[in-house]
């Protein structure tokens, strides 16, 4: 496909998760990345001279003046993803905004109700649902192979938060960061997706004392509307190497996500065991979609619609509402 014909992309915020995904922009054949922002200079010049010197910017408003832009990927921390998201929004760019769509329910709920205003392809950032493994757990449980669904467990055990690679200041505070906002949100939009909402939302936090400071434990319980149990178990601090699973037990089987990547399936009376899959079944991932969607194409996206019904699980699980 011609330049002029890609998705022109820019993108406010170049830490871990915002380079992450930059270099997945990169490499896609119908996206092109011209211009970039963060609000470290050294950091934004030196991600542009990896990119052949595209546009860099340290004000992101600048980067929404440049005409040629037809979608913008927002990953900064969620304090900002309002009043970013807005401006992206009023620019008349589509947009791919990380998770949390933002930082309490009422900016979530203003978000979902200007992008869908807008007639812009507005988009979250849940890649797992894009997964093979996932459209795996998804056929699984519509076709009734696990049975009658008995209960759903989401596991996540730190032994430190944040992790290794995660040290910045804003991911280890109580005002927008924390495991429950980082990782929980996407088992939360994983079980949406198969399930529908979640309701009565029970939660017990374990804060440290100082009140700077994010959570250390969840211990949390939720139903499906047909009463089906959804519990919550995660920690952090502890010494056990870091393991995640999203589980859904059924009558006939067992299924279980595990560690993003890793499936494992159990039928009736058996041990669960590694499932392979097949690397030629992946489904369309994420990007393409989106260009899909802004091509005015057939497209699959969680939009901001979905990322309100997440915000409003997650702020009761953190007990602000």
């Amino acid at each position: 496909m011609e330049n002029s014909k890609k998705i022109r992309v820019g993108i406010i915020g170049l830490g871990v998760i915002g380079e992450r995904i930059l270099n997945t922009f990169y490499k896609h054949p119908k996206t092109e990345i011209i211009a970039i922002c963060d609000v470290v200079k050294e950091r934004a010049e030196q991600i542009s001279q990896k990119l052949n010197g595209v546009a860099n910017y340290t004000d992101y408003k600048e980067l929404l003046q440049n005409p040629n832009i037809d979608l913008v990927y927002v990953a900064i921390p969620p304090k900002y993803h309002h009043s970013v998201a807005l401006d992206v929004l009023a620019s008349g760019k589509h947009i791919l905004c990380e998770k949390p769509l933002a930082n309490s329910l009422q900016e979530a709920k203003e978000l979902m109700e200007q992008a869908k205003k807008s007639g812009l392809v507005h988009a979250m950032h849940f890649p797992v649902y894009y997964t093979n493994a996932f459209q795996y757990i998804k056929n699984d449980v519509e076709s009734g192979n696990i049975g009658e669904i008995r209960r759903i467990e989401i596991q996540t055990h730190f032994h430190k938060w944040p992790r290794e690679w995660q040290q910045t200041e804003w991911i280890d505070g109580r005002e927008q960061g924390g495991f429950v906002r980082e990782v929980i949100p996407h088992f939360i939009q994983l079980t949406q997706a198969l399930f529908g909402e979640l309701e009565h939302i029970q939660s017990q936090l374990e804060l440290p004392v100082d009140s700077e400071k994010c959570e250390t434990g969840i211990m949390a319980r939720m139903k499906l509307t047909d009463g089906t149990p959804v519990l919550v178990n995660g920690l952090s601090q502890i010494a056990q190497q870091e393991h995640l699973a999203f589980t859904i037990y059924g009558t006939k089987g067992t299924i279980s996500l595990v560690n993003w990547t890793i499936l494992e399936v159990g039928k009736y009376n058996e041990p669960t065991r590694e499932k392979m899959l097949q690397l030629d079944n992946q489904p369309v991932d994420l990007i393409t979609n989106i260009v899909n969607a802004i091509n005015g194409d057939l497209a699959d996206l969680i939009d901001f619609q979905a990322g309100y019904e997440v915000q409003k699980v997650l702020e009761a699980l953190l007990q602000k509402v």
